[in-house]
C-alpha cells in the first residue's frame, strides 16, 4: 500500500514541473512579441538603433611583426694583414727586440720570425692588400702583395682571426707565399663606334683640356644642371685627344642631332707635364642642345662625388 500511494504523488510532481516549465516559456514569448510590435511601432529609427546595439564582435589584436635583428657586419681585416706582413718581413729572430719583430709578435704572439742570413736586408717598396676571403667559419685569408725595391713582387696569404664585432684581429698562421691573383676575363666593350673629327671629338678635347690644365674652366662645356669641378691644382699642361669612341651610332653624325640626344663616349688622350707624356682614358657623357654638343656627365668623377646637378 505504502507503494501504491508514493507513484501517484511522483507523477503529480512530473506534471507540476512541465505545467510551470510550459508557462515560463508562454510567457517569454508574449513578452518577445511584444517587444517586436514595440519597436515597430516606435518607428525605423527604433528598429535601427535596436539592430545596432547588439554586442560587437571583439577581435584579437593582431601580432607586432616580428623584429629585426642586424648584426655588424664583420670587417676586413686586409689593412691588419698588411701591417703585420711589412713588420714580420723587416723582423729578425737575431732582433727579436727590434721595434719591427715586437709589432709582429704582438699581431701574431704564436708565429715564428724570419731568420735572414747575415747581411741580407729585405728592402721592401711596397705592401699591398689585393684580396681578402672570409672562410665559413669566420677565419679570414687575405692576399698581399709585397714589392721589394728591385721590383720583384711576392704574394703572400695571412691567415687572420676576427671577433664577433669585427673590431679585434689576430694572425693565426704563418704567412705562406702563393701565386698572385690572375688576370680577370674583361667583357667587351660597348664602344664600338669610331667617331671622326668634328664637334663632339672638338667637345671633348676642349673640355678635357679644360678639365685637367685649368685654362678657360670647364663651365661653359656643361649641359645645364650639371656642375664639375676641374681637377686641382691643375696637373698637366697640355691634353691632345688621340682617339674617341662611342656606344651609339649617332656619336658619328656628321651634324649635332636634335635636342636632347645622347651618346656615351670614351676617349684616349695624351696628358703632357715636366716630367713626361701621360696616356689617360675617360668614358664621358654628351647631350645635344642647340647645334652644339655639351658634357652631361664625367661618370670617374661623379662616383668621387664631384659631378651632379645643381
Amino acid at each position: 500500500m505504502p507503494l501504491r500511494k508514493r507513484a501517484p504523488q511522483g507523477q503529480a510532481a512530473t506534471a507540476a514541473a512541465a505545467g510551470a516549465r510550459l508557462h515560463t516559456m508562454r510567457r517569454r514569448s508574449r513578452l518577445t512579441r511584444l517587444a517586436v510590435w514595440t519597436v515597430i511601432a516606435a518607428g525605423p529609427a527604433a528598429l535601427l538603433l535596436t539592430l545596432t546595439t547588439t554586442p560587437a564582435t571583439v577581435q584579437a589584436a593582431s601580432p607586432p611583426p616580428p623584429t629585426t635583428v642586424r648584426t655588424a657586419v664583420a670587417a676586413d681585416p686586409g689593412g691588419y694583414a698588411q701591417v703585420f706582413l711589412r713588420a714580420w718581413l723587416h723582423s729578425s729572430t737575431g732582433d727579436a727586440a727590434s721595434a719591427q719583430a715586437r709589432l709582429a709578435q704582438s699581431m701574431a704572439p704564436d708565429i715564428a720570425l724570419p731568420d735572414p742570413a747575415t747581411g741580407a736586408h729585405t728592402q721592401l717598396e711596397s705592401v699591398t692588400a689585393v684580396r681578402s676571403a672570409q672562410h665559413p667559419g669566420g677565419g679570414w685569408s687575405v692576399t698581399v702583395a709585397a714589392q721589394d725595391a728591385d721590383q720583384t713582387v711576392r704574394y703572400f696569404a695571412v691567415p687572420v682571426a676576427a671577433d664577433s664585432s669585427g673590431s679585434s684581429f689576430t694572425v693565426t698562421g704563418a704567412p705562406a707565399v702563393v701565386a698572385g691573383p690572375g688576370r680577370a676575363q674583361t667583357p667587351p666593350s660597348p664602344y664600338t663606334v669610331d667617331v671622326p673629327d668634328g664637334e663632339l671629338a672638338t667637345a671633348v678635347g676642349e673640355f678635357l683640356a679644360a678639365y685637367l690644365t685649368g685654362a678657360g674652366g670647364t663651365d661653359r662645356y656643361l649641359a645645364p644642371g650639371v656642375t664639375l669641378t676641374p681637377v686641382s691644382p691643375a696637373p698637366y699642361t697640355g691634353v691632345t685627344v688621340e682617339q674617341v669612341a662611342a656606344a651609339e651610332e649617332t656619336a658619328a653624325a656628321e651634324e649635332v642631332p636634335a635636342d636632347g640626344t645622347r651618346v656615351r663616349v670614351q676617349a684616349a688622350v695624351e696628358a703632357r707635364d715636366s716630367a713626361g707624356r701621360w696616356p689617360l682614358s675617360y668614358d664621358l657623357d654628351l647631350t645635344a642642345r642647340s647645334g652644339r654638343w655639351e658634357i652631361a656627365g664625367l661618370p670617374a668623377a661623379a662616383a668621387s662625388g664631384k659631378a651632379g646637378a645643381r
